[in-house]
């Protein structure tokens, strides 16, 4: 036998209510003295509790008790360490309002995750069916309004303002939180970090009417650039472009900013589809090294640069333990150069019990606007200004972190890991 691996003998118990065998395996007679047998549930005694042995020998003694003991747990129905997990419930007297709100999240979940793929199967069941007189005109209107999400989308004021979008904005619940005035007469690029999982914090303060962005920054109009493959998606891109997103193109980009009297500003989630899988609660890691043309694009057309921290975003979602190097990883890397998006295998809670499902938890979410980088508008930029203002982007990100992750629970020893 393997040293540490002693072998575990039954645990010495009495059945309290049964008849116990005597000297030859001979039950004794009943009498009217005889204890009446327990019905249905049998009670189990474990005999005192021993000294630990001291000597030779006494190391596999002791590990064969114990491994009685842990047996006996298991058959009382004590729980195990590390074998089971407790389902914590929620309570029946939640107000109506937190319902809602939990449905509201709920749904926003289900369409992120599933109503792309249930617009497909509509459209696929039309022409199956032969529903010419739905399908046709519409994939004839899609034909020309292709370009659309390129174009400044189709935003709808009644949809963004939908009684939906306010509980979801109250389940977390999200506040956007401005440091420094901007100048409606420019057009501006907010970078937007971290990425987190389902970007919840840009959805909510820029896709809704529900945030204090109209408050904080009269004049203005937002755009949230996401990538182009969501506006690919029959019936999808029309519910997508009512919020108010747009594609992420350069061409969608350089409409949005070359608005000659101002007021459009670019939202721009920079670590994209790579930094959610980096999205752990904790984790501070921000893919922006590389991320260069956003620079680029501010410079041709001579749009300010302001960075966006949102903190607590990277909180809402566990995920499987991914880390570089583990096949996972590779895995969902693979994935999300051949698809474009990637595929966190995220969990949280769930809609009557706390402890796993799809939902995010109830943490709060802080949008922080930091101050403005001012650029001077080159048609024809160099790599030097390039790499400088991403510099000089870098540090003032990094600075808005510092400011003011003391205010949101951040530790003063962490910080931004830029990749």
């Amino acid at each position: 036998m393997r040293p540490g691996r002693a072998s575990c003998s039954p645990a010495r118990a009495r059945v309290i209510g049964s008849p116990q065998p005597g000297p030859r395996g001979v039950l004794p007679p009943k009498t009217k003295f005889s204890p009446r047998p327990l019905q249905g549930r049998r009670l189990l005694l474990l005999s005192a509790p021993r000294v630990p042995l001291a000597g030779p020998g006494s190391g596999r003694a002791n590990s064969r008790r114990r491994c009685g003991a842990a047996r006996f747990q298991a058959v009382a129905g004590c729980p195990l360490p590390g074998r089971a997990m407790k389902v914590e419930f929620a309570p029946l007297n939640i107000p109506l309002a937190r319902r809602l709100q939990t449905a509201a999240v709920f749904q926003w979940v289900l369409s992120f995750l599933l109503l792309a793929e249930v617009c497909i199967g509509i459209l696929l069941i039309l022409v199956i069916y032969n529903y010419w007189f739905l399908y046709i005109p519409y994939l004839t209107w899609l034909y020309f309004d292709w370009r659309t999400p390129e174009e400044g989308g189709r935003r709808s004021n009644w949809v963004r303002s939908w009684t939906v979008w306010r509980y979801f904005n109250d389940y977390f619940p999200i506040h956007l939180i401005k440091t420094g005035d901007l100048d409606p007469s420019h057009n501006y690029i907010f970078g937007f970090h971290p990425h987190g999982v389902l970007v919840a914090g840009a959805f909510g303060n820029f896709c809704t009417n529900y945030s204090d962005f109209t408050k904080l920054f009269p004049g203005f109009t937002a755009y949230l650039h996401i990538l182009p493959i969501w506006f690919r998606c029959p019936l999808f891109r029309e519910y997508l472009m009512s919020s108010g997103p747009v594609s992420v193109s350069k061409k969608s980009l350089s409409h949005v900013l070359s608005n000659e009297g101002g007021g459009n500003i670019s939202i721009i989630v920079l670590g994209g589809a790579e930094e959610s899988l980096d999205a752990h609660p904790g984790n501070f890691t921000l893919f922006i090294r590389q991320r260069k043309g956003f620079v680029k694009i501010a410079l041709t057309h001579g749009a300010d640069l302001v960075p966006v921290f949102s903190f607590g975003e990277n909180e809402l979602f566990k995920q499987v333990s991914n880390p570089e190097g583990s096949w996972l990883r590779a895995v969902q890397e693979k994935l999300q150069k051949v698809m474009g998006f990637a595929l966190p295998l995220f969990h949280a809670r769930g809609i009557f019990q706390y402890s796993f499902g799809l939902m995010p938890y109830r943490k709060p979410i802080h949008t922080v606007v930091g101050h403005p980088i001012p650029v001077k508008q080159t048609l024809n930029p160099t790599s030097e200004q390039i790499e400088e203002l991403h510099r000089t982007y870098m540090e003032e990100l990094k600075k808005l972190f510092e400011e003011h992750k003391g205010k949101y629970g951040i530790p003063e020893n962490e910080t931004l890991v830029f990749k």
